[in-house]
């Protein structure tokens, strides 16, 4: 997936996967996951996607500052 915010791209197939956080069995309607990548400039962002009754019903791209990094990744440990 791909996807422009503030004017810098976003993309799933040239970024690193740093981490992979998964919630629940795929089909659970509350289940999601949380996939956090790098760019190759260095930013960071977070591939969402999860069932209907998650908090992410729909595949989405967030971006996350590099200072909420290591709290993201301490929270998914």
């Amino acid at each position: 997936m791909k996807k422009i915010i503030c004017k810098k791209e976003y993309d799933t197939e040239t970024a690193t996967l740093v981490k992979k956080h998964t919630v629940s069995y795929y089909g659970d309607p509350a289940g999601y996951e949380e996939n956090l990548f790098q760019t190759p400039s260095g930013l960071y962002f977070l591939y969402v996607r999860g069932g209907e009754a998650s908090p992410y019903p729909n595949e989405d791209i967030l971006r996350l500052a590099k200072a909420k990094v290591s709290d993201w990744l301490e929270s998914h440990e």
